[in-house]
């Protein structure tokens, strides 16, 4: 077991990690000395009441499983980002596309580390990885409409990177509230919730240097509810869509925009993200999902 390697990752996602546990250099002492008295089997109980300490309090059961939802999503993209990093380039052109794809791969991974290990300190059990389907059929024979392009096609990978990006941002904030009990994990969950749409502005600048299946007018934010993706397949292209509807929106907090302000309407929605429900989320990754 590298403990250093976990507390890496752990920090990749929470900086303030060590000032919740102590220092860095106490707590890499402490399992100094606990690694000469204690088997390695007992490792991982120390450190679950170290990460007690540091994120654990009275954890509601809605808390383990928003962060559940989230590490599903998590599994989802990166091994998404895994199997593009894979295919190299082969699927990837430029050596800075490829860097991009490999950098977002390792946040993605990332993240996953740290919720697992946030799980479990909180006394939860993390959800295992499921099984996916790459060609968006929700079967493990495969056979939806994406085929066997995801990893062949670049265009088809970037479109399908933008959607997940995209919901990605707002699906943590449509689950923020749940995470309201612990401030701790709320402020790791909105860490991750910032690098997700740098991703989904930089996958959209990808995309546009690409220039393919809509890709002329993406901006690095959203206008409206347009994805800016048209794969010429209407079943799929609807599908992208449900990524999408509800940013239209230009009333917030209850006060429609053209009462606070002149700016125009389009404006407006760029202005202003909008949440998924746990319920919108799943239906845009089901078909990936066996």
């Amino acid at each position: 077991m590298n403990l250093q390697n976990i507390f890496n990752e752990l920090e990749n996602v929470d900086p303030e990690v060590y000032d919740r546990l102590d220092s860095r250099r106490h707590v890499m002492q402490r399992f100094s000395f606990i690694g000469k008295t204690l088997a390695m089997a007992a490792i991982p109980t120390v450190l679950g009441s170290m990460l007690k300490k540091a994120y654990g309090q009275s954890t509601p059961a809605a808390v383990l499983d928003t962060l559940n939802f989230a590490l599903t999503l998590e599994y989802l993209e990166a091994e998404f980002y895994k199997k593009g990093n894979m295919a190299g380039a082969s699927l990837i052109p430029t050596t800075a596309a490829q860097g991009a794809i490999a950098t977002i791969a390792a946040h993605e991974q990332a993240h996953v580390d740290f919720l697992k290990a946030t799980i479990q300190a909180l006394g939860g059990s993390a959800v295992a990885m499921p099984t996916f389907d790459w060609s968006a059929g929700n079967s493990a024979s495969g056979g939806g409409p994406l085929g066997n392009t995801l990893f062949t096609s670049y265009p088809t990978f970037l479109a399908v990177a933008q959607t997940f990006e995209d919901t990605g941002v707002r699906a943590y904030k449509g689950q923020a509230g749940n995470l309201m009990s612990n401030k701790a994990v709320l402020t790791a969950a909105l860490q991750i919730h910032s690098v997700e749409a740098r991703h989904a502005s930089h996958i959209r600048q990808m995309r546009r240097a690409n220039n393919t299946l809509g890709a002329n007018n993406v901006k690095p934010w959203i206008t409206n509810n347009q994805s800016n993706i048209v794969t010429g397949n209407s079943g799929l292209d609807a599908q992208i869509q449900l990524s999408y509807n509800g940013e239209e929106n230009s009333t917030q907090g209850n006060v429609a925009a053209s009462t606070f302000t002149t700016v125009a309407t389009d404006k407006v929605t760029e202005a202003f993200d909008e949440p998924l429900t746990k319920a919108q989320v799943l239906a845009i990754v089901d078909p990936f999902i066996v």
